[in-house]
C-alpha cells in the first residue's frame, strides 16, 4: 500500500514539473494532500496542484495577506484562534452572530486567506507547513436572518475544497436555530460528500460533552464548557509566522 502511495506521488510530481513548477520546494505531505483530494489519481491531483499554486501567484503575491488589507473584516472580531486541540490540531471559532454580508468581496476573500494560512500556521509550530490539519467552531448562537451569508458560505467551503484540501480535520456546528436548517441544506450541496463527512451538527448536551471531550478544556472557552479565554485572531501571535 505504502509502495503504491509513493509511486503514485512520483508520477504527479512529473506531471506537475511538466507544467513548469518545481515540486521540490513542496514536502511529501503537502503533495499528498492534492493527490487524496483526487482519489490518488495522479493526474487528477496534478492538475488540482497547478491550479492551486496558479492562485496562490495570482491571489497571494506576497505569500501572505497582511492585516492591513483586511481590516474592515478583524474588526469584527468574528474568528478566534485557541491553540491546539487535545489530538494536536489548530482550534478555529466562528462566532457568526458577528458576521454580515461583506460589501467588498475582494476584500472578504482576502480575509478567508488570511485567516486560512494564519490557521494552518498556528499548527505548525514553526515547522514546515504540510499537513496540518484544524478543528472548526461555528456558533450560530443568537444569528438573524441579516447574520445569513449564503455566498460567503459557498465561498468559504469552494476555497476549502479547491484550495485547502484535506486541510478541515472537524467542524461543529453549535446552536442551530430552526430557520438555518432549510439553508444549511441548502449550502450542503456545494460540499462534496468527503468534507460532509466531518461536519458535525451539535444538537444535545451527549454530542456537546464529545465535543469538549475531543478538542480539550485547555482549550475550549468557558461558554462551552472549557476553561480559556477567547483569543481573536488578531492577537494570536505565532513567533514563527513571517507576517
Amino acid at each position: 500500500m505504502e509502495d503504491s502511495r509513493a509511486n503514485a506521488l512520483i508520477q504527479m510530481r512529473k506531471a506537475v514539473e511538466k507544467s513548469g513548477i518545481n515540486t521540490q520546494e513542496y514536502c511529501d505531505a503537502t503533495m499528498m494532500r492534492f493527490l487524496i483530494a483526487r482519489s490518488m489519481e495522479p493526474s487528477k491531483g496534478a492538475k488540482m496542484f497547478v491550479q492551486w499554486r496558479k492562485w496562490r501567484d495570482a491571489v497571494v503575491p506576497k505569500g501572505f495577506i497582511c492585516e492591513s488589507e483586511v481590516k474592515e473584516e478583524l474588526e469584527a472580531k468574528k474568528i478566534f484562534l485557541q491553540g491546539l486541540s487535545k489530538t494536536g490540531l489548530a482550534v478555529m471559532i466562528v462566532m457568526a452572530k458577528r458576521h454580515f454580508s461583506s460589501k467588498d468581496q475582494l476584500q472578504f476573500k482576502k480575509f478567508l486567506v488570511h485567516l486560512l494560512d494564519k490557521v494552518i500556521a498556528s499548527g505548525s509550530k514553526g515547522k514546515e507547513i504540510g499537513n496540518e490539519k484544524w478543528i472548526a467552531i461555528v456558533d450560530l448562537h443568537q444569528i438573524s436572518y441579516k447574520n445569513v451569508d449564503i455566498r460567503g458560505l459557498i465561498t468559504g467551503f469552494q476555497f476549502l475544497q479547491n484550495y485547502y484540501p484535506e486541510r478541515l480535520g472537524k467542524c461543529f456546528i453549535l446552536n442551530m436555530p430552526w430557520f438555518f436548517v432549510s439553508i444549511w441544506r441548502m449550502v450542503s450541496r456545494f460540499v462534496d460528500p468527503t468534507t460532509l463527512k466531518n461536519i458535525s451538527i451539535v444538537s444535545n448536551e451527549e454530542e456537546r460533552r464529545s465535543m469538549i471531550e475531543e478538542v480539550g478544556e485547555e482549550v475550549l472557552p468557558e461558554e462551552y464548557g472549557g476553561k480559556a479565554k477567547f483569543i481573536a485572531l488578531q492577537d494570536a501571535v505565532l513567533p514563527h509566522l513571517d507576517a
